[in-house]
């Protein structure tokens, strides 16, 4: 890894984060590489982004200690960053000593240039585009930074045929169109592709031109990149170029630490990649609870869309609506919710421990941030991984907190009946329904975010409108203990799945 000791670090994070760097730890790299099967006799290697050079060091220190059927290297390493030059370089030299030491022949080109512009006109097929080799093995830990829609990178890619809002899936975009049929593809990057519409364009890109066999998630999104600050759930995928998906996909996880065991399985490919319409997405259920809350899922019968509801991210972002926020409600203001109001079911307003102003001036300028004061499910959109549930609901009752309208601040999404409120029965079973031990598990099964979008919850599946408003017909009060809540949605899940 590099060795950064006399740098500041608070210029050095800077610097990293510019570039969207996480340095692979070499216990991560080791793993990654094991999973190149079968190794070839030759492989040609592609590390884009290659940082100090991990990957490739893992790979060469594979094949040098096992003495499999490969007989050849050739490494092509992109890095961007010079201050990684001589590492990388000196990283370099040691897998050629390594593999000299194997009787395993070894050559490098290290380019130090932007992969996305040295790819694109490649992919596109330029005339005097520079030449590649065919790669038959990818190992990258690409960048992670979102790319504006005018910035320079957007463009490229875009010319290249590809849509996204991400340099990670940029980057493997652009290395599945250079592997030769047949290649490997094993990377580390967050989880967010697996689902919602901002990667659409990718999935269905990945998905028609790779066979996925491997993926693997941590159970904590702080032990791989423990010393950076990621907000993201991290999986290693490892694909072929086929355009025949595989039978099975192995599921594995482990707590990202070194030395620590891993636990897999395989499950049919149909459990894992799931059609939602003409989308696909990818679901990885990591635990058998989760597994079994996925399979009774899919006997749930509706969408929200099918219950005569939508949903909603909330409209007031907080810096943004500044002025107009206060720190106590008066006439001219009305309520404003944030996550930290759901509590118990229930919306605590105001809450005494928050330091945020809980109440926005109802004036002209705040009048499309609003919404009229009415029965609605409120979602929580945030969530670390680490927190108990992912999926957290409260019931908005207008008569608990008396105003003409309500602002729901933009960390929360809100349920709806198509811009009305929603009958108090239906509310009252979603918000039972949402806040059960088993719809988190089925949730985390179907969605890799700790962010819950409303996309997420449009596609999610639930029980039945006569189902969901016998369940708040039966009760008085949302705000009960987790025991009862599970208990009702088991008797129901119980009764739905009998026949």
């Amino acid at each position: 890894m590099l060795n950064r000791a006399n740098c500041d670090p608070e210029t050095d994070q800077a610097h990293r984060n510019a570039l969207g760097q996480f340095f692979t730890p070499p216990h991560i790299a080791d793993l990654m590489a094991s999973w190149i099967d079968p190794l070839p006799e030759t492989i040609v290697l592609l590390d884009a982004g290659a940082g100090s050079g991990a990957l490739t060091a893992a790979l060469v220190r594979r094949v040098c200690q096992n003495r499999g059927p490969t007989r050849r290297i050739h490494v092509t390493a992109f890095e961007i960053d010079h201050a990684l030059t001589q590492p990388l370089a000196q990283c370099m030299a040691e897998c050629q000593r390594m593999c000299e030491a194997a009787d395993v022949q070894f050559t490098a080109d290290i380019h130090h240039t932007d992969f996305i512009s040295a790819a694109v006109p490649i992919v596109r097929r330029e005339l005097f585009a520079a030449a590649l080799p065919p790669f038959n093995v990818a190992l990258v830990n690409p960048p992670y930074r979102k790319i504006r829609s005018d910035s320079t990178y957007r463009l490229l890619l875009r010319s290249a045929g590809i849509e996204t809002s991400n340099l990670y899936a940029g980057f493997l975009a652009l290395i599945m169109q250079l592997l030769v049929p047949g290649g490997q593809l094993v990377s580390i990057t967050p989880r967010s592709f697996c689902n919602g519409p901002y990667f659409r364009p990718f999935r269905a890109e990945l998905l028609n031109t790779m066979a996925i066999q491997r993926l693997h998630t941590f159970d904590s999104r702080a032990t791989v990149f423990r010393h950076d600050d990621v907000l993201q759930e991290t999986v290693i995928m490892h694909a072929i170029k086929s355009t025949q998906p595989r039978a099975t996909i192995w599921v594995s996880r482990s707590n990202g630490l070194a030395g620590h065991p891993i636990y897999e399985q395989a499950l049919p490919s149909d459990t894992v990649i799931r059609a939602t319409g003409a989308d696909r997405w990818i679901h990885i259920p990591e635990h058998e609870d989760i597994l079994r809350a996925q399979g009774q899922r899919q006997r749930l019968p509706a969408t929200l869309a099918e219950l005569g509801l939508a949903v909603s991210t909330g409209r007031v972002v907080d810096f943004r609506a500044r002025p107009w926020l206060r720190a106590e409600p008066d006439e001219a203001t009305v309520p404003l919710i944030y996550p930290h109001n759901l509590q118990h079911g229930v919306i605590q307003w105001p809450d005494v421990s928050m330091r945020k102003p809980q109440a926005i001036q109802r004036c002209a300028e705040t009048a499309n941030l609003l919404i009229p004061s009415a029965i609605y499910v409120v979602v929580k959109r945030f969530t670390a991984k680490e927190e108990r549930r992912r999926l957290v609901a409260a019931l908005y009752e207008p008569w608990r907190i008396p105003a003409e309208s309500v602002g729901f601040e933009n960390h929360v999404n809100y349920i709806h009946a198509n811009g009305r409120g929603i009958e108090l029965a239906l509310a009252k079973g979603l918000t039972i329904f949402l806040n059960s031990t088993w719809a988190d598990r089925a949730f985390r099964a179907f969605s890799g975010h700790t962010q819950v979008n409303a996309a997420d919850l449009r596609a999610f599946s639930y029980p039945n409108r006569a189902a969901l408003e016998y369940i708040g017909n039966l009760i008085d009060q949302v705000n009960l203990s987790q025991t009862e809540i599970d208990a009702i949605i088991e008797g129901l899940l119980y009764e739905s799945t009998r026949d």
